[in-house]
Formats: structure tokens, sequence, C-alpha cells
């Protein structure tokens, strides 16, 4: 690649959408942090202008940066890892008319029974299943980018308008034309209470718990829940003492618990499967990132567990503290290592008594 190419915006764009399509062809480096990773990194994505893009790990790092220690940009993908990602820049390139399972198949010199258990393992999706995730995850980059609704659906691959509102109403909680107004018009109730983990945000919609979070400050909380519904009518709740309030902040101090409230999930369709198993994971358990993937059938793709995992907005209410690492040690937790400790300590002690 050349390198005023490395410069586009394409390649920027490459690293937005996380597209795994371009790992191997390009990494991306930031100077703030000296760090190089792939495309497809799960790491919170930097400023577009601290970043700079090479062509390879090893250009990368004769300029001075080190490998990101998350998507391990200099290591060689081993041969099945390589076959999933041929296959997944073939579907990229044919993002408005994707190819089919057998053009896949022969395009990778498989058979097609073969290349789905394949590329199910270590992704966790079907090849459709996963062009029907990226082409919703490019609809939200687009619906907040592109000039007009219309453009943006068809800028994602979609054929007609009717078939985005069809696949993409229940997975965005609201219309497209809602998630491009950032939440206009719609109604989100909060309260920030005291709990045992500190400082906890709980907000609601018409259709259930939508957020809840730990924070050091109601400042902070407040300026998280805007920039996730900037457009939306935020509302006070009159009192600590709403019935969602007292259920979310009981879950939390008494996790064992199962509190009686609806829930509003949006995610991918890997992101939900993945929120719904980790809810059927008893309090007082734990399970390994790896234990998750293979209650799904996709025991290889522990990588997508967890940053499905991380991702998770609605703490507690989804356990996402009660998976650990294979060898029992905490692992991260988006709220920080001490708030899970002290969730795991309480369910354990209640178990054993």
């Amino acid at each position: 690649m050349a390198a005023k190419d490395l410069e586009s915006e394409r390649c920027w764009r490459a690293v937005l959408e996380r597209d795994r399509a371009w790992d191997g062809r390009l990494v991306y480096a930031v100077e703030t942090t000296t760090v190089y990773c792939r495309p497809s990194c799960a790491s919170r994505r930097p400023l577009r202008r601290n970043v700079r893009f090479f062509p390879s790990a090893a250009e990368a790092e004769r300029k001075g940066y080190r490998a990101c220690r998350r998507c391990r940009p200099q290591e060689t993908l081993a041969p099945a890892e390589a076959v999933v990602e041929r296959v997944r820049a073939l579907l990229s390139q044919g993002a408005d008319s994707p190819p089919t399972l057998s053009e896949l198949a022969r395009a990778v010199s498989l058979s097609p029974s073969h290349l789905q258990r394949l590329f199910k393992r270590h992704t966790g999706l079907s090849p459709k299943v996963y062009v029907d995730a990226r082409r919703f995850q490019k609809l939200k980059v687009a619906l907040r980018t592109e000039a007009g609704v219309s453009t943006a659906i068809y800028a994602a691959g979609y054929q007609a308008p009717s078939r985005a509102y069809e696949k993409t109403r229940e997975r965005l909680g609201m219309t497209p034309s809602a998630y491009r107004a950032q939440g206009a018009g719609e109604r989100v109730t909060y309260a920030v209470a005291e709990s045992s983990l500190g400082r906890t945000l709980v907000a609601t919609t018409a259709r259930g718990v939508c957020r809840v979070a730990f924070g050091s400050s109601e400042e902070t909380l407040l300026s998280e829940l805007r920039a996730e519904y900037p457009k939306a009518e935020l509302i006070a709740a009159k009192s600590d003492a709403e019935r969602w309030v007292q259920e979310v902040v009981r879950a939390v101090d008494a996790p064992w618990t199962s509190p009686s409230v609806s829930l509003d999930l949006h995610g991918t369709a890997f992101q939900l499967r993945v929120w719904k198993a980790l809810q059927g994971i008893p309090a007082g358990r734990t399970s390994s990132y790896l234990d998750v993937a293979k209650k799904l059938r996709a025991p290889r793709a522990v990588r997508a567990v967890a940053r499905a995992i991380a991702s998770n907005g609605v703490a507690v209410l989804v356990p996402c503290h009660r998976v650990v690492r294979k060898d029992g040690s905490l692992g991260g937790y988006r709220w920080g290592a001490g708030r899970k400790a002290q969730l795991l300590k309480a369910e354990t002690r209640v178990r054993e008594r």
C-alpha cells in the first residue's frame, strides 16, 4: 500500500468500523501512547489527529512504536484464522451484494459446510449473520455522518429503506431516523442514588432500564449519559424512591436477588446473545470468557465475547462481573476491579451460607 494511501480517510474509517478486512494491510499508531494496533482492535478509539498509519508492524516498530498487548498486531495469523480473515475480506468487498456461502467456499478451497463451521467457531456468527451484523454497525456510523437517512441506509449496503427499518428497529430500539436524531424525541428518565458501590446512575426509557453505571461523581455520570443520548430529553426522576431505582439499587446492594425490571438493550445480534448468556450465570458462580464462548457454540470467539462483555452498559442487571479469566483471576471490569471483587465477594458469601 502506497504511503499516500495510508493517509486517506478510508484507512481511518476502517479503524472507526474495526474492519477486520484491513488487518494485515496496515497498522495504526497513536502518537500520544506510542502504541500501534490492528484496525480491528477493540481498544478505545484515539483522536484522528494523533493517529499515523504504517504498512506493517515492522515499519511501526522502526519508528519507535510498541505493539498493543490487546490485539497483538505483530503476530502472524494461524492458518485457520487466515482463512477466516480472507472470508471477512471477501464479505467486506462485496458489501452491497455479498458472495454466497458456496462462492466463499470455492474462494478458500473448502466445502460450504466446513467453512460454515470454521467461520462460526472463530467469530460466533455464520457468514450470513456476520454480514447482517456488520451492515448494522455501518448503518449506525452512517446515520451519524451521512447527509440523510436514505443516504445512510444505502451507504450501509441495504437495498431498500424498508429492509433497513425492518431489520434494525428491534436492535436500535428505535427507527433509523430516531437514531440519527441521536435520541431526539426520546425521553430518558434518570436518577443518581447511593449504593454500596458508590454513586449509581439508573436511566430508563419507555421500554425499560437502558443504563446502570457507577462513578465517583454525579457530574461525570450525567456527562456520560448525555454523550450516549445527546439529543434525548433527559428527565430527572422526582425521587430516588421510584420503584425501578429501588429495584436496581437493591440488585447492587444484594446482587444475588433477581430484580423485576425490564431492560432496553441496544447491541449487535452477537452482543445480545452474549448478554443473554451472562444473565444465565447464577449468583455466586462465575464463568470464564471461554465458558461463555462455548455456551454460544463459538469456542474460538473468546475475544469477541470479551468485547461484547466490555460493551455492556447495564451493570449488575446483565451480570458481566461474573465472568473471570480462565485461571480464576478477576480480569477487567468496566466500572473498576474493586467493584467487581466486591460484587463477587457478596454473592459468594451468600452462596456459601
